[in-house]
């Protein structure tokens, strides 16, 4: 069955928001989780706003985080977010 290539890319970019990229699995250090980072990661989650992704992104690498992995899918521009993401997700010790 034919489906637009919009669509299709869209679709793509929330299994990769879910589940990041099988090819590269990221190993989320504890000490990763401040309670700023888990304060943001958890209003993300309740509201299913995640606009505040980039602010999540300056609190992980305060906490330390060096991944580029989980800092570009945090302040990707052109990102998609739901609930589920893998970051938040990590963040909230879900993942």
């Amino acid at each position: 069955m034919y489906r637009e290539p919009a669509l299709q890319r869209r679709r793509a970019k929330l299994v990769l928001d879910v589940y990041g990229n099988p090819f590269r699995p990221v190993t989320f250090a504890p000490e990763w989780r401040t309670s700023t980072a888990v304060a943001i990661a958890r209003q993300m989650y309740k509201t299913h706003d995640f606009s505040a992704m980039p602010i999540l992104a300056d609190a992980l690498q305060d906490a330390g985080c060096d991944s580029a992995d989980v800092l570009d899918h945090c302040r990707d521009p052109k990102g998609v977010h739901v609930r589920g993401c893998w970051v938040v997700d990590s963040v909230l010790g879900k993942g």
